[in-house]
């Protein structure tokens, strides 16, 4: 079964909050008969579109094909968090890298957000950007531990933009009786990501991509120049980048054994006026500590924007309201019963250490994928690293090429069947607390 068609409407945006309230998007052609570039991208995310604009910014002709529209995958309807480091904890991979690599790592992710930031102001996106992501842990242990991480970011990487939360603390920005405190990264931020997927689609296009929308890849012929083989065209190209994260499929083996396709849930509440404040005081974004993490924020017309839940089958649930109904109200009890107005899902590409995995996949083809929820800032930043590699300024696509990369064990017959075991496990300590 073809993810790309499985939950979704060829051509269509998915039916959320997002989708109802972004701009206007202009719709490209399809690809029909042959034509030639510098560079083919493959996949209309952040990936591809950060690397099509800084190429074509640096002077290469950029053909970019979608097999839906741009923005339509992970990025147009995440929960729009641009988050801080790697999704890795810093501890951890400087006991996987070393501290010389983690450091660059830090670096790296630093960059990630003053990228997204820059491009926002340099293009004039309109997408809500606003700072702050509040991490809140569920017991006194986890408070503990989020302090702790807070001090080694303080101490190791003298970064200053955390402000430590105590339960009473915590509970004065986020009244919910499931959360002990945590830290609030004010250095961090969220945005409206389809607005901002659009608005990198636009900039691509004023600096001279050639889009192609409901172009589907079908086989790449590796070879100088190479061939992407589409379902009515082909692109001829010296380099190609793929930039497909979960929705790869077959295009190439070495990275789907290293990516898999998870499915995330996200509803939107009708709006809740004065009862914001039950949910929060200020206009910041929330991930708690949970495996499967919950995540939210509160949209411009005051709507709590939730996200929780996964599956790793093709399909999405029958009722994702319920899905994520069941998690929301788990936080909040008090709107157990509350009106979802939206509810949708999503398709994203996790690793097995929760790393991105930016690869060499031929001499001439560079991939980037596995955000793993990471991918506001880290995808975005993907995009532009494979954009200087191919001009040969490859050091920090290959400081992320050398974090090294598990494939999924089982191949693709047991890889979800064990993924679901795993998850399950996971969930169970989160029931649990422990």
């Amino acid at each position: 079964m073809n993810l790309l068609y499985s939950n979704d409407r060829r051509g269509e945006f998915p039916p959320s909050w997002y989708a109802a309230t972004a701009h206007q998007a202009e719709r490209c052609a399809p690809l029909r008969g042959e034509v030639r570039a510098d560079v083919c991208v493959v996949g209309g995310g952040y990936t591809g579109l950060s690397a099509a604009l800084h190429l074509a910014e640096a002077g290469f002709d950029v053909v970019l094909v979608e097999a839906h529209r741009a923005g339509f995958g992970a990025s147009g309807r995440n929960g729009g968090q641009l988050g801080s480091a790697q999704r890795m904890d810093q501890e951890d991979l400087e006991r996987l890298v070393g501290d010389a690599d983690a450091a660059r790592l830090w670096d790296l992710a630093e960059d990630a957000k003053a990228l997204v930031k820059d491009l926002i102001a340099r293009h004039a996106i309109d997408c809500d950007l606003k700072p702050g992501v509040a991490t809140l842990g569920l017991s006194d242990g986890e408070r503990r531990e989020l302090h702790a991480h807070a001090a080694h970011l303080a101490d190791r990487y003298e970064y200053d933009q955390i402000e430590l939360l105590g339960a009473a603390q915590g509970h004065s920005l986020c009244p919910s009786p499931a959360y002990k405190g945590g830290y609030l990264d004010m250095g961090a931020a969220h945005l409206h990501p389809l607005n901002y997927a659009l608005g990198l689609a636009r900039a691509a296009r004023a600096a001279g991509v050639r889009i192609f929308e409901e172009t589907e890849v079908h086989h790449i012929e590796e070879r100088t120049p190479a061939t992407v083989r589409t379902d009515k065209g082909r692109v001829i190209a010296a380099h190609v980048i793929l930039a497909c994260n979960g929705y790869l499929s077959s295009l190439n083996r070495k990275v789907a054994a290293r990516v898999m396709p998870i499915n995330n849930f996200i509803a939107a509440t009708e709006p809740l006026g004065d009862e914001t404040a039950k949910v929060l005081t200020r206009d910041v974004a929330v991930a708690d500590t949970k495996f499967v993490v919950n995540y939210f924020r509160l949209s411009a017309d005051k709507r709590l924007l939730f996200g929780g839940g996964e599956s790793y089958g093709y399909r999405f649930p029958a009722d994702i309201a319920a899905k994520v109904r069941k998690p929301m109200a788990e936080i909040f009890p008090h709107l157990r019963d509350v009106k979802i107005d939206y509810a949708w899902g999503g398709t994203l590409g996790i690793t097995m250490r929760r790393m991105p995995y930016l690869a060499r996949v031929a001499p001439n083809i560079l991939s980037a994928s596995g955000y793993s929820g990471h991918g506001v800032g880290t995808a975005t930043h993907a995009g532009q690293l494979m954009a200087l590699a191919i001009q040969g300024q490859a050091e920090g696509f290959d400081t992320f090429s050398r974090v090294p990369a598990l494939p999924f064990p089982g191949g693709p017959a047991l890889r979800s069947p064990l993924l679901v075991l795993a998850m399950t496990w996971y969930a169970l300590r989160d029931r649990l607390g422990v």
